[in-house]
């Protein structure tokens, strides 16, 4: 029979350290910086630096005194003294006053060089004019320095590289290091601990070896019995199998040959994430290393119960067991999928909800997902939401500038309609994001912010957030205590955990946001991890290939130049994204090349070192919670692409060792994956899978490809007005109507006010709110609107295609078709839903009359221009869609039409202002100008020509009303200046005449 072999203990187990008197995990570390021994030629340096500033600083001084002596003047010269000859002596003691003024400007830099140099905070003075002399200095210092005891506090953070990120209570590092549980824990293991773990490993292996008992027999069969928590360190099939079989990447090998088996207390092994102290793992035939033995009762260390255990569960090999749960035992479940759970911890999984944004951007992948919508922005609602909510301020904003006249006076401009791949993923953009996810994550954050400062608590340090079913699940550093309520400890005293009702439950609060540099990474089983990227104790390494590293950085660079968690940062992307600043121009900066980045680095490293001790603040997470929160303490997270050299790689190693504290985090890419100083490595793969071993993580990574990217970048630079040619296609509207008698439309809708239908009979049941909604969407995009788009707004937390279709079939039925046969709803050849011409909208013709008006036939014909405008002003009747049931049309916050209408109806106001005034109509130009404000009351354009039309009827009374009730308007802001300096022309006296009123 084969010979059976078990371990029955560990051999990642550590040996206690530090004052808690806990076992740390002996699994591999992340490489620390190798800080070179101090050598000989060292100490040459430091001999050769101390003679340098012993000339420099005292035997210069004394030769001068001794050679030279006093070179000015013993009394006040005459002006005689001005005409003398200049002789050698006076040329050389001209030459010494120079040589003085010199050394004591080299005297004062060396002194400020020493002072930051031996207190290690805050940046050094400059010493004014002294450049080549303080660099000399300071070079000189650093070698005399290297080799002295205050060389740590010189380079400071040098000795903590490769260690466990800061402690907020500043208690002793190894102490720090073993009490990081959970996710990104950094037990670092000192070199003499490693070499004896690989001794004790290689003993093991000689002495099986010499009983003859080989532990690479491939015929034998093996068990291993998972191990209990040691600390915080719990086993995984990572380790286990990084530990056994050479490579943490085999452990699907063992998943697999145990999977569905029954285990000693009646559950199974159903995921490769969830294993229990306690299993039994049958392993490969090659499996090393541990205390093996070939049979369990031969394993002085297992107890008969356990041989017992082991020997029955060998009798259910080949998978014999059937399918169900089984019962679940006690114990406690860890991610073991990657490395360590010491390493990682997955939040505790509860039942997923019938509702969730998660079940929207998971409903199958839709069958017409060959329509070409980008995959990687419909897994991706965080960033979605970010960049959808971005792109719409910026479309604002050229709204805004067209409508006053900011860029070349283009009034009416349109927004461009995408096409291409802008066009796929702009649609992808609306389909993936969810902004409601981003608000609730971005309450929940200041929330706890809040909470903690009312009960003058410290925010704690968090490495990483995972969104699970709806639910926050907040992974700390260390235990921070009890959390404040809503908030809820987690599976252990390092989780706290905020239900989703409980999160939609907070309010808007004013305080700064807690944790800015959250980014997401990638999701694992039904969790969504971002890594927050400010806390991490030194830099976070990416490995792989060239191209997979750039999806995942500017992924990265995306989402935090648009998340809505954040208020204020800075990212410096250096060797890539030169095209990503349209993103967010006031965060992204690009910097040329790593010596420009350590250059920059190093002076604000210092300064934000300086600024937190002089403000008494021990880290950027107290400063948060103080009275500067919201103009103090913003992260500068720095991308670099590609990899740096070994020396510069030390340099941002010494500058990250601090970083967490400061709230700086860096995130570099590299070839091999041997990064110096890295605290945490990951790899991107391929296949889309983003690995770290180190950190229990294997991710279905996040990426933003090079196509995608571009097109994102493509939409923001067309929504910048500066970009459109002049006088272009954007002043056209995306559909005109034809306005004619014989224009007269199959079906009319009216959205400018009460949402009417005229030319449809209406459905019966409860589906006519939804498909009035789906109707409304389709008007208010001519351009077409692609199948999941409309989906994802009718259901926003997903749903199945066959329902879609069911909608879809119902809504052509409805719309019916048009006297030639043709369906008023079709699809373009990218199988996108139109609407016929025949379906027109009120909004449709106010911009058909509109463009008529100061475009077309109404630039020729002053009678055709002023019935334009009226008729377009008549169509005005509200708000859009002004009686929309609560709940229902969300997609509108995605959209730009709430700031088109009251433009566009303001713009309609003026040009009818104008048509009167020219034939002095004020009373006619004041009710153009009013019917105009109830759509957009807040346009300033309006109120200006409203005054200048008063101001014509002459009636002063009339004129003083108007700026009354413009100053009630204003509010505490007061009146904008152009507003004021109007009224001080038309009526100079109006403030006297609005005091006597009030």
């Amino acid at each position: 029979m084969p010979r059976r072999r078990t371990s029955s203990s560990s051999s990642s187990t550590g040996s206690t350290s530090g004052t808690t008197g806990t076992t740390a995990p002996r699994n591999r570390t992340p490489q620390p910086v190798r800080i070179r021994r101090r050598s000989f030629g060292d100490f040459v340096k430091a001999f050769f630096a101390f003679v340098a500033l012993a000339v420099l600083l005292v035997g210069v001084p004394g030769a001068l005194a001794t050679q030279i002596g006093w070179p000015l003047p013993n009394g006040v010269p005459s002006l005689d003294w001005l005409q003398q000859e200049i002789t050698v002596d006076t040329f050389l003691n001209i030459l010494t006053v120079v040589v003085w003024l010199a050394w004591a400007q080299f005297t004062a830099c060396v002194l400020v060089e020493m002072k930051a140099a031996l207190s290690g905070v805050g940046v050094p003075g400059r010493v004014p004019g002294a450049g080549p002399s303080q660099l000399l200095a300071r070079q000189l210092v650093a070698a005399l320095l290297l080799v002295g005891a205050t060389a740590a506090s010189f380079a400071p953070g040098l000795s903590q590289l490769g260690q466990s990120g800061y402690d907020a209570n500043h208690k002793p590092a190894s102490a720090a290091a073993q009490q990081t549980p959970g996710l990104f824990a950094q037990q670092q293991e000192q070199a003499a601990d490693t070499a004896a773990a690989l001794a004790e490993q290689a003993s093991h292996a000689a002495s099986h070896a010499d009983a003859g008992g080989s532990t690479a027999k491939q015929g034998d069969t093996k068990y291993y019995r998972i191990q209990p928590p040691e600390g915080r360190h719990h086993d995984s099939l990572w380790e286990i199998a990084e530990r056994h079989l050479g490579d943490g990447r085999r452990y699907k090998e063992i998943f697999e040959l145990n999977k569905d088996r029954v285990q000693p207390d009646g559950s199974k092994l159903s995921e490769a994430s969830l294993i229990r102290p306690g299993w039994i793992m049958e392993m490969p035939g090659d499996a090393r290393g541990g205390e093996l033995v070939e049979l369990p009762d031969e394993a002085p260390n297992v107890s008969p119960d356990v041989q017992q255990q082991i020997a029955d569960y060998a009798q259910t090999g080949d998978h014999a067991q059937g399918g169900g749960s089984g019962a679940q035992g006690g114990g406690h479940e860890h991610a073991g999928g990657g490395p360590s759970t010491s390493q990682v911890s997955l939040p505790e999984q509860r039942p997923a909800p019938d509702t969730g944004h998660q079940q929207a951007t998971g409903v199958g992948a839709e069958s017409d997902s060959a329509f070409g919508l980008p995959e990687a922005l419909l897994t991706a609602p965080l960033l979605a939401a970010g960049l959808l909510g971005a792109l719409g301020r910026r479309r604002r904003q050229a709204l805004w500038q067209s409508a006053f006249g900011a860029v070349g006076g283009r009034r009416g401009m349109e927004p461009p309609t995408p096409s291409g791949d802008a066009q796929d993923v702009h649609d992808a953009l609306l389909v993936g994001a969810d902004p409601e996810g981003v608000r609730l994550l971005d309450r929940s954050l200041r929330g706890l912010a809040a909470s903690l400062a009312e009960e003058s608590r410290a925010l704690p340090v968090v490495y990483a957030a995972w969104l699970s079913n709806g639910d926050l699940h907040l992974q700390l550093a260390q235990p921070a205590g009890k959390p404040p309520a809503p908030w809820q400890q987690g599976q252990d005293q390092t989780f706290w955990m905020l239900a989703r009702t409980d999160a939609e439950r907070y309010e808007d609060v004013d305080t700064a946001a807690p944790y800015p540099g959250l980014v997401s990474l990638g999701t694992m089983d039904d969790s969504r991890l971002l890594l927050n990227l400010e806390a991490v104790p030194g830099i976070v390494s990416l490995s792989g290939r060239e191209a997979d590293r750039a999806a995942v950085f500017a992924s990265v660079a995306a989402e935090l130049a648009t998340n809505g968690w954040s208020d204020r940062m800075t990212i410096t992307l250096v060797g890539f994204g030169q095209d990503l600043t349209p993103l967010a121009p006031n965060r992204i900066r690009h910097l040329e090349d790593v010596e420009a980045l350590v250059e920059t680095m190093e002076a604000e490293t210092r300064q934000r070192r300086g600024a937190l001790g002089a403000a008494g603040h021990d880290s950027v997470l107290t400063g948060r919670t103080g009275p500067a929160q919201h103009t103090r303490w913003a992260p500068h997270l720095v991308l670099l692409a590609a990899q740096p050299s070994a020396e510069d790689a030390v340099k941002l190693a010494e500058l990250a060792a601090d970083a967490g504290r400061l709230g700086i985090g860096y995130l570099v890419g590299t070839e091999t994956g041997d990064l110096p100083g890295a605290a945490w490595e990951m790899e991107i793969t391929g296949q889309g899978k983003l690995l770290a071993p180190l950190l229990g993580l294997e991710l279905d990574a996040q990426l933003l490809p090079a196509a995608q990217q571009r097109a994102v970048v493509e939409l923001f630079v067309d929504a910048d007005p500066e970009n459109r040619p002049e006088g272009g296609p954007a002043n056209r509207p995306p559909f005109l109507v034809d306005i004619s008698e014989q224009g007269r439309p199959a079906v009319y809708a009216r959205l400018v006010g009460p949402y009417e239908i005229i030319g449809l009979d209406t459905p019966d049941g409860d589906r006519s709110a939804l498909l009035h909604e789906a109707l409304a969407l389709l008007l208010l995009h001519r351009e077409g609107v692609h199948p999941r788009v409309l989906s994802s707004a009718l259901w926003p937390r997903g749903v199945t295609d066959d329902v879609r279709g069911a909608l879809l079939d119902r809504l052509r039925d409805w719309l019916g078709a048009d006297p030639d046969g043709t369906p008023r709803l079709g699809t373009d050849g990218s199988g996108r839903l139109t609407l016929a011409k025949s379906v027109v909208s009120d909004l449709d013709v106010l911009r058909s009359l509109y463009h008529e008006a100061t475009q077309g036939k109404g630039v020729d014909s002053r009678a055709v221009r002023g019935r334009l405008l009226t008729d377009a002003l008549v169509l005005v009747r509200g708000p859009l869609l002004a009686d929309r049931p609560e709940g229902r049309y969300r997609w509108l916050t995605h959209e730009i039409v709430d700031a088109q209408l009251p433009l566009l109806v303001a713009d309609t106001g003026l040009a009818l202002c104008e048509f009167h005034m020219e034939k002095n109509r004020a009373e006619k130009a004041i009710e153009a100008l009013n019917a105009a404000l109830r759509t957009a009351p807040a346009d300033e354009r309006l109120w200006h020509e409203l005054l200048r039309a008063a101001h014509a009827t002459g009636d002063t009374s009339r004129l003083t009303a108007l700026a009354t009730d413009l100053i009630g308007r204003s509010g505490a802001r007061g009146l904008p200046p152009r507003t004021e300096a109007l009224l001080d022309e038309l009526l100079p006296t109006w403030r006297d005449a609005i005091a006597a009123v009030g």
